[in-house]
C-alpha cells in the first residue's frame, strides 16, 4: 500500500494543479469506498484550493468552508489529466478543475476513503496520529526514550502510528538494515547510540524514496503515471533467499506479527 513517501509524492504532484485554484464540480462514480464519499464533497462546486498539506498518509485540501481528506487506501493513486479521458473500471472520481485538468482517483481495491472535515482539530482519524518521521520532534532522543521498557520488537515500534506515523513495514525494513539493527530485537535493547544512528537512518531513507519517486511493487504510480523506482534500491524488502548487497550473505524472513521482516544476521545485530 501506498506508504508516507508515496502519499508525499502524490501531494508535491498534484500541488501545483489544485492550490490556488477552483474545484469547478467533483464527479463521483462509485462512493463506496472504505466509507462512503461525504455528501458535502459531492456537492463541491466552484471552491477554491487554499493549500495542499499531508499528516501521516492523508492528503488535507483546505477549502474556505472545511477541508476534503483523501486517504490512498491499499491501491488509490491520484494523477492528473489534460483532457477527458473516459473513466475506466477503477476511476471512481474526478475533481474538474478551473485550470482545465482533471484530477482523477482511481482504485482498484476500494479501500481508500474520501471524507470531509469542517475542523481537522475534531477529527477522530487525526487525533491520535504520532510524530512525523521527518520532523525535529522526530530524533534520536525522543526514539530512546520511548523505547525504554517497551517489552515490543523495534520494529512493530516504529510502525506504531500513535508513536510515528507512515513509515510502514517496506521502510521499518529498510531503515532496520540501513542502522544495522536487526527488527526482532527488543525496544528495550536500544542503546543510545543505535536510537540515533536509527533516527537517522529512517529519515535518510523516506527522504531517498521520495527522491526516487517512491516504491512500486503493484499499484502505485505518481500522478505523471510513472512508477517509483526506489524498488531498485531495496537492500532486504522483498528479497528473502537473495545475496544482501553488502555481504552476499543469504536475506532471511521472518514473520512478526502478521507482517514479513526481512534481514541479515551478518549486516544486522
Amino acid at each position: 500500500m501506498p506508504e508516507l513517501p508515496e502519499v508525499e509524492i502524490s501531494r508535491r504532484g498534484i500541488e501545483p494543479w489544485v492550490v490556488g485554484h477552483i474545484i469547478k464540480r467533483v464527479e463521483v462514480r462509485n462512493k463506496q469506498l472504505r466509507w462512503p464519499v461525504d455528501q458535502e464533497i459531492i456537492s463541491i462546486q466552484e471552491r477554491r484550493v487554499l493549500s495542499l498539506q499531508r499528516r501521516a498518509k492523508y492528503l488535507l485540501l483546505k477549502l474556505n468552508n472545511g477541508w476534503i481528506m483523501i486517504h490512498l487506501g491499499m491501491s488509490g493513486r491520484l494523477r492528473i489529466l489534460f483532457q477527458p479521458l473516459p473513466p475506466e473500471k477503477h476511476d471512481h472520481i474526478d475533481l474538474i478543475m478551473s485550470n482545465s485538468c482533471i484530477i482523477r482517483y482511481t482504485d482498484p481495491r476500494r479501500f481508500g476513503a474520501w471524507l470531509w472535515s469542517e475542523n481537522l482539530q475534531t477529527s477522530c482519524l487525526l487525533a491520535n496520529l504520532g510524530l512525523e518521521p521527518l520532523s525535529d520532534q522526530f530524533n534520536g532522543n525522543w526514539l530512546f526514550t520511548q523505547s525504554r521498557n517497551k517489552r515490543t520488537i523495534i520494529k512493530r515500534l516504529l510502525m506504531n502510528n500513535k508513536l510515528v506515523v507512515g513509515i510502514g513495514n517496506i521502510y521499518a525494513n529498510e531503515s532496520l538494515f540501513v542502522a544495522g539493527i536487526l527488527p526482532g530485537r527488543a525496544s528495550s535493547s536500544l542503546n543510545e547510540q543505535e536510537a540515533m544512528i536509527l533516527a537517522k537512518s529512517i529519515k535518510v531513507v523516506l527522504q531517498r524514496s521520495i527522491q526516487q519517486g517512491g516504491t512500486t511493487l503493484r499499484n502505485f504510480l505518481q500522478s505523471n503515471g510513472k512508477p517509483g523506482f526506489f524498488i531498485q534500491e531495496l537492500h532486504v524488502y522483498g528479497r528473502s533467499g537473495k545475496p544482501c548487497r553488502l555481504c552476499g550473505r543469504q536475506i532471511e524472513i521472518a514473520k512478526h506479527g502478521n507482517r514479513s521482516s526481512f534481514f541479515c544476521t551478518y549486516c544486522q545485530h
